[in-house]
């Protein structure tokens, strides 16, 4: 019998040896494989750049729940004000910056309207990274409890574009999801998998996959390490670092986006969601939206308009900010 048990222990030892080496095996990998930026992608920087900024308001500020001071941008309602707000969230690697034409046509059609640096971008947090996954969602609860403070009854319509709209989308299956009244997609990534979804967003972005898999798998045996490091690079401009994040860490990918599967969300989610995309779009599949979203969502594409174009072409903005002024109030 202690014969047994002497084995039976030296196996496990040796069971243990393993597993602890196969994690070893998989850190160095991690560690090995650093993530590659794509070339810039023209189409994304000059639709961008293209846009008349002059008039955007200043930054302000608010403290989320850690302690960090994050940054939004404040756009009063022109008159008649209809006693609305929608908060606007930008996409991949950009800031509130890139949703100035959207948000100023939101205001001058009576719309309240707050476009937050999501914690990782612009003047929020670490470029690139955040603490922890969940932390995305506890920042926008934190911005509506900023709201609500001066306005604490007007419905909220939440808005998201590209990444942005896969995490709007997150956050309308969400416990909050009851902080808005209605969620707008714009062009949204519902992931890598959905119909919607380009071959790596169409040159936007270049995951490292071998990362991606040794991080998940570590994270599924109860071992949450080294998801501070880059598991994704963007196809950004150069000397654009001031500005973009050109990489996000593992918890931040993992974070700013739908949840694992989009169609989850959608199940979920109580209130109404719509979705708006350019019929020009050339990191998804514009077509492919009603594939995705079935019935779940009414879906609306815009003649001529790509990607970025969809929250800074002329009559995009006008369409979507008509849309929400009349269908925003929850009534």
């Amino acid at each position: 019998m202690v014969a047994t048990i002497v084995s039976g222990s030296f196996k496990l030892i040796l069971w243990s040896l393993a597993a602890a080496g196969f994690v070893t095996l998989v850190l160095a990998a991690l560690v090995a494989t650093p993530v590659r930026r794509p070339p810039e992608l023209i189409s994304v920087s000059n639709t961008a750049g293209a846009v008349d900024r002059s008039d955007m308001p200043g930054i302000e500020r608010f403290h989320a729940r850690d302690g960090t001071e994050l940054a939004y941008r404040h756009y009063p309602a022109g008159s008649p004000a209809t006693g609305q707000i929608a908060v606007v969230i930008h996409g991949s690697s950009g800031s509130s910056v890139a949703v100035h034409a959207l948000a100023k046509a939101l205001a001058g059609r009576g719309v309240e309207t707050y476009a937050p640096d999501i914690r990782g971008h612009g003047a929020s947090g670490t470029r690139g990274d955040i603490t922890y996954l969940g932390q995305l969602e506890d920042d926008l609860s934190d911005l509506v409890g900023e709201i609500r403070k001066n306005n604490p009854t007007a419905p909220l319509t939440l808005i998201g574009h590209s990444s942005g709209g896969g995490f709007a989308l997150r956050v309308a299956g969400s416990p909050i999801q009851n902080l808005f009244v209605r969620t707008v997609l714009l062009a949204p990534y519902l992931g890598y998998d959905a119909p919607s979804s380009r071959q790596d967003a169409g040159g936007w972005a270049s995951p490292d996959i071998p990362r991606l898999l040794g991080l998940t798998m570590l994270r599924r045996l109860g071992i949450v390490c080294c998801e501070s490091l880059p598991t994704v690079a963007f196809a950004v401009g150069p000397n654009t670092s001031a500005i973009l994040a050109s990489t996000y860490s593992y918890r931040l990918m993992r974070n700013f986006g739908s949840s694992r599967d989009y169609r989850d969300d959608f199940v979920a989610a109580t209130r109404p969601v719509a979705v708006f995309a350019g019929a020009a779009d050339e990191l998804m599949f514009p077509d492919k939206y009603r594939d995705a979203v079935g019935e779940r969502a009414p879906v609306r594409l815009i003649d001529g308009v790509n990607h970025m174009g969809i929250v800074s072409d002329a009559a995009a903005v006008a369409a979507i900010a008509d849309d929400i002024a009349k269908a925003g109030s929850g009534s």
